[in-house]
């Protein structure tokens, strides 16, 4: 594996997350900037153009698996061996190339999926892996380890690495999914074809889910209406989907249940959740996919009511050094 290519996604950016871009294009080179907002940036896209990042402007096509397929599609055609998934609130070291790339070549294969270790700032630790077992997946703790391959039944895309080889076989993101459990399904795909699933341990990727509280030992992540709906639909279909692998279906009855739980103790909009929820988990049955918007209009605007207003302050500028000012906020937003 000599070749690597980054797929860098936006949305809606912070000054805080075009950071991450500026870090991330410093230690990987050969990168595409997948810009997901809904509107068009023009100064951010004029910075990018001027930073020599070549950029793709999605426009939420196909959500996140849309990003990353239309990343793929270009970092492929380049010749590249690897492609890393990045999204822009994910934190890298800056080994983090360098330590991935190098447990890719001792895995000696050409098909793989290999994920960093996620440490998740809210709740100050590092997430659990889980590794295929029977009859339930192994839940195993890597906090503490700084080296090792683990199988592992998924890994989250963010800062993964795809084998080229493995991508051709397994094909691209479900796009119908449209943002949650897109890096599951694909996981559970590629372990049904053979190709196998690992988290390296010496390297570790920061980030947040959600806006996280923490309430005793429990917690919330306070997702938005919209992505309570897809969360609970895309469960059934995606466990659904592969029971015959896993058998694991009926947790996704359990997780919805949870997620209701969960919102009705400790978030505000309850109401809206709850429905975006039960909604969406008939649709997964049902094996109703596509948006929101599409399936349920009237539901949809019932659930998105009481987003928060975008705000915009500025838009980017360009230090005279050629990278993103990090004295001005390139553009402030709330977003769920």
């Amino acid at each position: 594996m000599n070749r690597a290519g980054l797929i860098f996604v936006l949305y809606e950016p912070t000054q805080k997350f075009l950071l991450n871009l500026e870090r991330a294009s410093a230690d990987c080179t050969n990168l595409v900037v997948v810009d997901n907002s809904p509107y068009v940036d023009t100064q951010l896209h004029l910075a990018l153009q001027k930073r020599g990042l070549p950029l793709i402007y999605n426009q939420n096509r196909g959500g996140l698996a849309g990003a990353y397929n239309r990343g793929m599609e270009v970092l492929l055609q380049q010749g590249c061996d690897v492609v890393f998934l990045l999204d822009q609130d994910s934190e890298i070291e800056s080994s983090f190339f360098d330590k991935m790339m190098q447990a890719c070549n001792a895995l000696g294969d050409d098909e793989f999926l290999l994920g960093p270790k996620i440490y998740e700032i809210n709740l100050q630790r590092c997430m659990p892996i889980f590794q295929p077992a029977r009859p339930l997946p192994h839940r195993v703790r890597i906090d503490d380890r700084e080296e090792g391959l683990f199988p592992s039944l998924c890994i989250i895309s963010s800062g993964s690495a795809i084998s080229a080889s493995a991508y051709r076989k397994l094909g691209p993101f479900r796009e119908d999914y449209f943002i949650e459990y897109v890096d599951i399904e694909y996981c559970l795909r590629a372990a049904e074809q053979g190709i196998p699933v690992y988290v390296n341990a010496s390297v570790t990727l920061r980030q947040t889910t959600g806006n996280i509280e923490r309430h005793g030992k429990r917690y919330t992540t306070n997702h938005s209406a919209w992505r309570r709906y897809y969360g609970a639909r895309n469960a059934v279909h995606c466990l659904r989907l592969h029971r015959k692998q896993w058998g694991l279906h009926w947790v996704s009855a359990f997780l919805a249940y949870l997620q209701i739980l969960r919102v009705l103790q400790y978030e505000p909009q309850k109401l809206r959740k709850t429905v975006a929820i039960l909604v969406g988990y008939v649709d997964g049955l049902l094996g109703s996919l596509g948006t929101f918007e599409e399936r349920h209009p009237a539901v949809a605007a019932f659930c998105k009511a009481q987003r928060r207003k975008v705000v915009l302050k500025s838009g980017p500028t360009v230090n005279i050094a050629g990278g993103f000012n990090e004295a001005e906020a390139l553009s402030h937003r709330t977003h769920d």
